[in-house]
Protein backbone atom coordinates (compact mmCIF):
# COMPACT_ATOMS: atom_id res chain seq x y z
CA UNK A 1 0.00 0.00 0.00
CA UNK A 2 1.36 3.54 -0.86
CA UNK A 3 0.50 6.88 -0.77
CA UNK A 4 -0.32 7.33 -4.07
CA UNK A 5 -3.52 4.95 -3.72
CA UNK A 6 -4.44 6.83 -0.80
CA UNK A 7 -4.60 10.25 -3.04
CA UNK A 8 -6.58 8.21 -5.82
CA UNK A 9 -8.98 7.17 -3.47
CA UNK A 10 -9.48 10.53 -2.02
CA UNK A 11 -9.74 12.01 -5.17
CA UNK A 12 -12.07 9.58 -6.46
CA UNK A 13 -14.95 9.73 -3.57
CA UNK A 14 -13.94 13.33 -3.64
CA UNK A 15 -15.17 13.65 -7.82
CA UNK A 16 -18.49 11.37 -7.00
CA UNK A 17 -17.10 8.44 -7.93
CA UNK A 18 -16.20 9.77 -11.50
CA UNK A 19 -12.90 8.01 -12.31
CA UNK A 20 -12.24 10.00 -15.58
CA UNK A 21 -12.63 13.18 -13.74
CA UNK A 22 -10.13 11.82 -10.53
CA UNK A 23 -7.16 10.81 -13.37
CA UNK A 24 -7.89 14.27 -14.61
CA UNK A 25 -7.22 15.92 -11.81
CA UNK A 26 -4.46 14.16 -10.66
CA UNK A 27 -2.47 14.46 -14.07
CA UNK A 28 -2.81 10.53 -14.39
CA UNK A 29 -5.11 8.00 -16.73
CA UNK A 30 -8.30 6.56 -16.10
CA UNK A 31 -6.88 3.02 -16.14
CA UNK A 32 -4.26 3.88 -13.93
CA UNK A 33 -6.62 4.85 -11.39
CA UNK A 34 -9.25 1.98 -11.46
CA UNK A 35 -5.93 -0.34 -11.37
CA UNK A 36 -4.65 1.12 -8.42
CA UNK A 37 -7.73 1.06 -6.82
CA UNK A 38 -8.17 -2.67 -7.19
CA UNK A 39 -4.89 -3.44 -5.80
CA UNK A 40 -5.31 -1.68 -3.09
CA UNK A 41 -8.58 -3.09 -2.15
CA UNK A 42 -6.62 -6.45 -2.75
CA UNK A 43 -4.23 -5.88 -0.29
CA UNK A 44 -6.84 -4.84 2.31
CA UNK A 45 -9.01 -7.68 1.26
CA UNK A 46 -11.81 -5.43 1.89
CA UNK A 47 -14.28 -3.89 -1.56
CA UNK A 48 -14.11 0.00 -0.89
CA UNK A 49 -16.31 0.78 -3.42
CA UNK A 50 -19.33 -0.51 -4.83
CA UNK A 51 -19.86 -1.25 -8.41
CA UNK A 52 -22.20 -1.57 -11.17
CA UNK A 53 -20.08 -3.58 -14.12
CA UNK A 54 -17.15 -1.80 -14.47
CA UNK A 55 -18.39 1.89 -13.12
CA UNK A 56 -18.57 2.81 -9.30
CA UNK A 57 -21.24 3.78 -7.83
CA UNK A 58 -20.61 4.51 -4.75
CA UNK A 59 -18.70 3.27 -0.68
CA UNK A 60 -19.44 -0.18 0.64
CA UNK A 61 -19.87 -0.13 4.59
CA UNK A 62 -16.12 -0.81 5.13
CA UNK A 63 -15.66 1.48 2.32
CA UNK A 64 -16.78 4.38 4.39
CA UNK A 65 -14.85 3.33 7.36
CA UNK A 66 -11.51 3.13 4.94
CA UNK A 67 -12.43 6.65 3.59
CA UNK A 68 -12.21 8.26 6.63
CA UNK A 69 -8.64 6.63 7.84
CA UNK A 70 -7.49 7.64 3.75
CA UNK A 71 -8.63 11.11 4.08
CA UNK A 72 -7.40 11.66 7.80
CA UNK A 73 -3.77 10.36 5.78
CA UNK A 74 -3.95 12.74 3.23
CA UNK A 75 -4.62 15.16 5.44
CA UNK A 76 -1.37 14.88 7.33
CA UNK A 77 0.61 14.77 4.18
CA UNK A 78 -0.59 17.90 3.31
CA UNK A 79 0.06 19.13 6.87
CA UNK A 80 3.46 18.23 6.17
CA UNK A 81 3.66 19.87 3.30
CA UNK A 82 3.08 22.77 5.24
CA UNK A 83 5.27 22.60 7.41
CA UNK A 84 8.14 21.93 4.94
CA UNK A 85 7.14 24.96 3.17
CA UNK A 86 7.27 27.25 6.51
CA UNK A 87 10.59 26.74 7.13
CA UNK A 88 11.92 26.86 3.54
CA UNK A 89 9.83 29.05 2.17
CA UNK A 90 8.75 30.92 5.15
CA UNK A 91 7.50 34.24 3.65
CA UNK A 92 6.24 32.75 0.03
CA UNK A 93 2.78 31.04 -0.52
CA UNK A 94 -0.71 30.45 -1.94
CA UNK A 95 -3.89 31.59 0.88
CA UNK A 96 -7.16 31.02 -0.18
CA UNK A 97 -10.34 33.09 1.33
CA UNK A 98 -13.85 32.05 1.26
CA UNK A 99 -15.80 34.40 2.08
CA UNK A 100 -19.35 35.89 1.55
CA UNK A 101 -19.70 39.03 -1.29
CA UNK A 102 -20.14 41.36 1.92
CA UNK A 103 -17.09 40.02 3.54
CA UNK A 104 -15.32 40.30 0.43
CA UNK A 105 -16.45 43.82 -0.82
CA UNK A 106 -16.91 45.66 2.67
CA UNK A 107 -14.53 44.44 5.54
CA UNK A 108 -11.63 42.39 3.76
CA UNK A 109 -10.26 46.04 2.17
CA UNK A 110 -9.32 47.04 5.48
CA UNK A 111 -7.37 43.98 5.80
CA UNK A 112 -6.11 43.03 2.35
CA UNK A 113 -3.47 46.09 2.22
CA UNK A 114 -1.94 45.32 4.80
CA UNK A 115 -1.28 41.90 4.47
CA UNK A 116 -0.43 42.22 1.19
CA UNK A 117 2.20 44.98 2.28
CA UNK A 118 4.10 42.39 5.10
CA UNK A 119 3.37 39.12 2.78
CA UNK A 120 3.36 40.62 -0.80
CA UNK A 121 5.31 37.48 -1.84
CA UNK A 122 1.63 35.20 -0.59
CA UNK A 123 -0.75 34.83 -3.80
CA UNK A 124 -4.03 35.54 -2.58
CA UNK A 125 -7.06 34.12 -3.98
CA UNK A 126 -10.96 35.01 -3.29
CA UNK A 127 -13.40 32.33 -3.45
CA UNK A 128 -17.04 33.75 -2.61
CA UNK A 129 -20.14 31.40 -1.65
CA UNK A 130 -22.96 31.36 0.62
CA UNK A 131 -21.51 29.97 4.25
CA UNK A 132 -22.55 26.31 3.50
CA UNK A 133 -20.62 26.66 0.44
CA UNK A 134 -17.88 28.14 2.55
CA UNK A 135 -17.47 25.28 5.14
CA UNK A 136 -17.63 23.10 2.50
CA UNK A 137 -14.92 24.66 0.44
CA UNK A 138 -12.68 24.16 3.71
CA UNK A 139 -13.81 21.19 4.34
CA UNK A 140 -12.83 19.67 0.73
CA UNK A 141 -9.08 21.32 0.75
CA UNK A 142 -10.72 24.15 -1.64
CA UNK A 143 -9.58 26.65 0.48
CA UNK A 144 -7.63 27.90 3.74
CA UNK A 145 -9.84 29.57 6.16
CA UNK A 146 -13.04 30.78 5.33
CA UNK A 147 -14.91 34.46 6.69
CA UNK A 148 -19.04 34.58 7.82
CA UNK A 149 -21.19 35.37 10.34
CA UNK A 150 -23.71 31.87 9.78
CA UNK A 151 -22.59 27.85 10.28
CA UNK A 152 -19.42 28.14 10.56
CA UNK A 153 -19.53 27.96 14.47
CA UNK A 154 -21.55 24.80 14.34
CA UNK A 155 -19.86 22.68 11.30
CA UNK A 156 -18.60 19.38 12.49
CA UNK A 157 -14.37 19.62 11.30
CA UNK A 158 -14.32 23.05 11.88
CA UNK A 159 -12.27 25.41 14.19
CA UNK A 160 -13.04 29.29 13.90
CA UNK A 161 -12.66 32.37 16.02
CA UNK A 162 -14.99 35.30 16.26
CA UNK A 163 -13.35 38.31 13.84
CA UNK A 164 -15.48 41.16 14.56
CA UNK A 165 -19.62 42.46 15.73
CA UNK A 166 -21.56 44.37 13.54
CA UNK A 167 -25.29 44.72 13.51
CA UNK A 168 -28.02 45.75 10.67
CA UNK A 169 -29.23 48.77 8.69
CA UNK A 170 -32.40 49.90 7.37
CA UNK A 171 -32.09 51.90 4.09
CA UNK A 172 -34.81 53.49 2.46
CA UNK A 173 -35.33 56.92 -0.07
CA UNK A 174 -35.32 59.87 1.09
CA UNK A 175 -39.05 60.09 -0.26
CA UNK A 176 -40.31 57.22 1.38
CA UNK A 177 -42.72 57.14 3.77
CA UNK A 178 -40.11 55.99 6.69
CA UNK A 179 -37.97 58.44 6.19
CA UNK A 180 -40.41 61.13 8.12
CA UNK A 181 -41.10 58.47 10.54
CA UNK A 182 -37.26 57.93 11.23
CA UNK A 183 -36.79 61.64 11.24
CA UNK A 184 -39.47 62.82 13.33
CA UNK A 185 -39.00 59.56 15.94
CA UNK A 186 -34.54 59.23 15.13
CA UNK A 187 -35.48 55.17 15.67
CA UNK A 188 -37.24 52.80 14.40
CA UNK A 189 -39.39 49.58 15.48
CA UNK A 190 -40.51 46.32 14.05
CA UNK A 191 -43.87 47.17 13.23
CA UNK A 192 -42.67 49.98 11.00
CA UNK A 193 -40.67 48.12 9.47
CA UNK A 194 -43.73 45.73 8.89
CA UNK A 195 -45.72 48.03 6.76
CA UNK A 196 -43.36 48.26 3.87
CA UNK A 197 -42.35 45.45 1.43
CA UNK A 198 -38.72 44.64 2.52
CA UNK A 199 -35.83 43.74 0.51
CA UNK A 200 -32.80 41.45 2.55
CA UNK A 201 -30.68 38.95 2.59
CA UNK A 202 -31.52 35.47 1.37
CA UNK A 203 -31.67 32.99 4.33
CA UNK A 204 -28.42 31.62 3.87
CA UNK A 205 -27.02 34.86 4.16
CA UNK A 206 -25.82 37.78 6.73
CA UNK A 207 -28.18 37.10 9.86
CA UNK A 208 -31.15 36.93 7.84
CA UNK A 209 -32.31 34.54 10.81
CA UNK A 210 -32.18 36.91 13.36
CA UNK A 211 -34.54 39.37 11.31
CA UNK A 212 -36.93 36.64 10.90
CA UNK A 213 -36.60 35.43 14.40
CA UNK A 214 -37.13 39.19 15.38
CA UNK A 215 -40.29 39.56 13.39
CA UNK A 216 -41.69 36.65 14.33
CA UNK A 217 -41.13 37.20 18.12
CA UNK A 218 -43.28 40.62 17.91
CA UNK A 219 -45.97 38.82 16.12
CA UNK A 220 -45.21 40.53 12.75
CA UNK A 221 -45.02 39.03 9.08
CA UNK A 222 -43.18 41.39 6.97
CA UNK A 223 -43.63 41.45 3.38
CA UNK A 224 -40.28 40.19 1.99
CA UNK A 225 -40.53 41.47 -1.81
CA UNK A 226 -37.03 39.98 -2.95
CA UNK A 227 -34.25 38.26 -1.21
CA UNK A 228 -31.00 38.13 -2.53
CA UNK A 229 -27.12 37.68 -1.42
CA UNK A 230 -25.77 40.69 -1.43
CA UNK A 231 -26.05 44.21 -0.35
CA UNK A 232 -25.44 45.43 -3.49
CA UNK A 233 -28.11 44.12 -5.04
CA UNK A 234 -30.70 44.51 -2.24
CA UNK A 235 -29.54 48.68 -2.45
CA UNK A 236 -30.09 48.59 -6.27
CA UNK A 237 -33.79 47.78 -5.85
CA UNK A 238 -34.07 49.89 -3.05
CA UNK A 239 -33.51 52.58 -5.08
CA UNK A 240 -35.86 51.43 -7.93
CA UNK A 241 -39.05 51.73 -5.29
CA UNK A 242 -39.43 47.78 -4.68
CA UNK A 243 -39.32 48.01 -0.60
CA UNK A 244 -36.92 49.09 2.56
CA UNK A 245 -33.67 47.60 2.62
CA UNK A 246 -32.45 45.51 5.17
CA UNK A 247 -28.42 45.02 5.12
CA UNK A 248 -24.97 44.81 7.19
CA UNK A 249 -24.28 48.15 8.55
CA UNK A 250 -20.99 48.30 7.05
CA UNK A 251 -22.93 48.19 3.47
CA UNK A 252 -23.85 51.37 3.61
CA UNK A 253 -21.39 53.76 2.14
CA UNK A 254 -22.46 57.66 2.68
CA UNK A 255 -20.67 58.50 -0.51
CA UNK A 256 -21.88 55.85 -2.50
CA UNK A 257 -25.19 55.46 -1.68
CA UNK A 258 -26.27 58.97 -1.63
CA UNK A 259 -29.55 58.34 -3.37
CA UNK A 260 -30.15 56.18 0.02
CA UNK A 261 -30.87 57.18 4.04
CA UNK A 262 -29.43 54.68 6.28
CA UNK A 263 -30.81 53.76 10.18
CA UNK A 264 -29.08 52.02 12.52
CA UNK A 265 -31.30 48.80 13.23
CA UNK A 266 -28.89 46.96 16.04
CA UNK A 267 -31.86 47.45 18.91
CA UNK A 268 -34.35 45.86 16.66
CA UNK A 269 -32.10 42.54 15.55
CA UNK A 270 -29.22 42.37 17.61
CA UNK A 271 -25.47 42.20 17.46
CA UNK A 272 -23.81 39.48 14.83
CA UNK A 273 -20.91 38.02 14.83
CA UNK A 274 -18.39 37.18 11.90
CA UNK A 275 -16.11 34.20 12.72
CA UNK A 276 -13.09 33.10 11.01
CA UNK A 277 -12.87 29.34 10.55
CA UNK A 278 -10.03 27.10 9.66
CA UNK A 279 -10.33 23.09 8.67
CA UNK A 280 -9.74 21.32 12.39
CA UNK A 281 -6.30 19.75 12.81
CA UNK A 282 -4.84 21.79 9.87
CA UNK A 283 -1.27 23.04 9.64
CA UNK A 284 -1.10 26.60 9.42
CA UNK A 285 1.48 29.01 7.78
CA UNK A 286 2.45 31.58 10.07
CA UNK A 287 0.94 34.00 7.64
CA UNK A 288 -2.43 32.66 7.56
CA UNK A 289 -2.35 33.07 11.50
CA UNK A 290 -0.90 36.80 10.74
CA UNK A 291 -3.95 37.33 8.73
CA UNK A 292 -6.09 35.96 10.96
CA UNK A 293 -4.87 38.16 13.60
CA UNK A 294 -5.46 40.91 11.45
CA UNK A 295 -9.16 40.10 10.93
CA UNK A 296 -9.69 39.89 14.85
CA UNK A 297 -7.64 42.40 16.46
CA UNK A 298 -9.19 42.43 19.84
CA UNK A 299 -7.41 38.72 19.89
CA UNK A 300 -3.69 37.92 20.44
CA UNK A 301 -1.98 35.57 18.00
CA UNK A 302 -1.56 32.53 21.16
CA UNK A 303 -5.12 33.26 22.51
CA UNK A 304 -5.61 32.55 18.47
CA UNK A 305 -3.45 29.76 18.11
CA UNK A 306 -5.23 27.76 21.32
CA UNK A 307 -8.28 28.17 20.05
CA UNK A 308 -8.01 26.33 16.56
CA UNK A 309 -5.27 24.10 18.02
CA UNK A 310 -6.30 23.55 21.24
CA UNK A 311 -4.02 20.57 21.52
CA UNK A 312 -1.22 21.40 19.95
Amino acid sequence: MNLQQFRFVRETIRRDFNLTAAAKSLYTSQPGVSKAIMEFEQELGVQIFERHGKRIKGLTKPGHAVAEVVERINHEIDNLKRVSDEYARRDQGRLVIACTHTQARYALPAVIPAFREQFPKVKLALAEGSPTQLADMLLNGQADLAIATESLAQTPGLASVPCYRWQHAVVFTPDHPLAKRYDANGTLTLADLAEFPIVTYDLAFSGRRHIDESFASAGLQPEIALAAIDADVIKTYVSLGLGIGIIAAMAHDPKQDQGLQCAPAGHLFGQQTARVAVRQGEFLRDYVYTFISMLAPDLKPAEIRALIRPNI
